[in-house]
């Protein structure tokens, strides 16, 4: 999200820029060289222009969705800054008053009638957290109003969700659905495979959340295609481009968006959407809501893997608009006796070194089993690591989990899969695909106790390699 502040006022800039940075990405354009040269000498993205030129905003290669801070300190007119920018296409421009109240308020009632939707702040809320949460929203709302102007001429739109969706993409697929201001027939919530696991099944049979069978073949038909809880790249060259990205997955390379929101330190992709549904004000049905608070517990473990102040604040939210009862009622008993058989082959043949449990559970009609496994043995004592891998549809899975707090998840799996298929993932999770044979043909002809050993002699390298930032550290003389 980018702020471009206009301002003249060291203290001012150096105050926006402790305030507002790091939750933006903030430029400052000043007109004094002299001070524009000193700032940038401490380190802040400065650039020296005419404010009240058109081409200042166009050579710094503005955006609709760019936030323009003016400062107004009363001493000289900002009415021709202000048209320069609108001129630029600049949409969210705020106004910072830094004169005395009664200067700021003749300023204000001067500008309200050329441009009464300007927005304005007193200097003194800078140090109060109001104004980056309103910048937010703000960007938030002009984003969202721009895909749902983009969508709403399309005949039929496809939202489509990764393999075997689980609560988070499910939920996500019907927040959008419900911001793109449209019903079932005429927005597709689909999946190239569809829903397999038990308790998914269960949430999307009581919320009634139909996921219809896209082939490949069939993406060519749609108008408009929004992917959520999921980026283009994982379809593997399927899809290369996509109208419209929301994840909360690490950004991946290989495709192109119009839009895309990917905030990879948030917890769940529905907390996304509650602040895109939040933002522009859509009323959110009992079913939606309960949906996205199944979700947001579900991929944060409740709170307790990967979750962010953010998360929290969309579960308050959502929470009283949702039906609690039936959300005990979905995630009902999640052990079966197919799971456990799984579990069991890892227990039997696993490996636990330096509280490291690594196992393979060979072949499983469904990917589901591995990641359950890998969650299962985290519960145990002495253990921070889980790394479970099996083979479905003639694919290695490798599902990682740890408690959090020591070496990147993603970064592993990364380490060792990223040049033969497909990996990544958080600090705490990760995943990876890599078609069996190419496995075989770095790591060997290897089977059964023998991927298990490579896996753990993997982990063991990986955890005792030192960081990038123990490298970089200088070695004592």
């Amino acid at each position: 999200m980018r702020v471009f502040a206009i301002c003249q006022d060291e203290l001012v800039i150096r105050t926006l820029d402790e305030v507002l940075v790091p939750s933006f990405e903030v430029d400052f354009l000043v007109e004094n060289k002299q001070l524009a040269r000193r700032l940038h000498e401490a380190g802040l993205e400065i650039t020296a222009g005419d404010p009240r030129r058109l081409d200042t905003y166009i050579k710094a290669d503005i955006t609709p969705t760019t936030c323009f801070i003016v400062e107004d300190n009363g001493r000289r007119s900002i009415r021709k800054i202000v048209a320069a920018l609108r001129n630029a296409g600049g949409t969210l421009v705020y106004v910072l008053h830094t004169a005395p109240p009664a200067v700021r308020q003749r300023a204000a009632e001067g500008l309200k009638a050329d441009f009464p939707d300007l927005a304005h702040f007193d200097i003194s809320e800078l140090i109060r957290p109001t104004l980056v949460t309103e910048l937010s929203r703000s960007m938030t709302r002009a984003r969202v109003q721009q895909y749902q102007r983009y969508f709403a001429d399309a005949d039929r739109v496809l939202i489509l969700l990764h393999n075997d969706p689980d609560p988070d993409a499910l939920a996500s697929g019907l927040a959008l659905r419900n911001l793109l201001r449209r019903t079932k027939t005429t927005a597709i919530i689909g999946a190239i495979q569809g829903v397999t696991r038990p308790e998914n099944l269960r949430m999307a049979n009581m919320l009634d959340i139909q996921v219809e069978a896209v082939t490949p073949a069939l993406l060519q038909e749609f108008e408009r295609i929004a992917t959520v809880d999921v980026q283009p790249h994982y379809f593997g060259g399927i899809l290369d481009r996509a109208d419209l990205v929301i994840d909360h997955h690490p950004e991946q390379p290989g495709y192109s968006a119009v839009f895309k929101d990917i905030r990879a330190d948030y917890g769940s992709t529905c907390t996304i959407l509650t602040e895109h549904l939040r933002a522009v004000d859509v009323n959110i049905s009992e079913r939606t809501a309960t949906a996205m608070l199944y979700a947001i517990k579900s991929d944060t473990l409740f709170f307790a893997r990967h979750t962010n102040r953010v998360d929290l604040e969309a579960f308050t939210f959502l929470y009283p608009l949702a039906d609690a009862a039936l959300i005990r009622k979905m995630e009902g008993a999640e052990i079966t006796m197919e799971r456990l058989d799984y579990v069991t082959r890892a227990s039997q043949g696993g490996i636990l070194r330096e509280q490291v449990f690594s196992a393979f559970i060979g072949e499983a009609p469904r990917e589901d089993f591995v990641p359950y496994t890998a969650d299962f043995f985290l519960q145990l004592e002495d253990v921070k690591w889980t790394i479970v891998a099996g083979i479905v549809n003639n694919c290695l899975i490798v599902s990682v989990r740890n408690i959090g707090y020591s070496r990147n998840a993603g970064e592993f799996v990364k380490r060792w899969f990223a040049e033969i298929g497909n990996a990544g993932g958080h600090r705490a999770m990760a995943k990876a695909v890599v078609p069996i044979e190419r496995f075989r043909e770095k790591y060997g002809n290897i089977q059964g106790p023998d991927i298990t050993a490579r896996i753990a002699d993997m982990a063991e390298q990986f955890l005792h390699e030192p960081t990038a930032d123990k490298r970089r550290e200088p070695v004592p003389r």
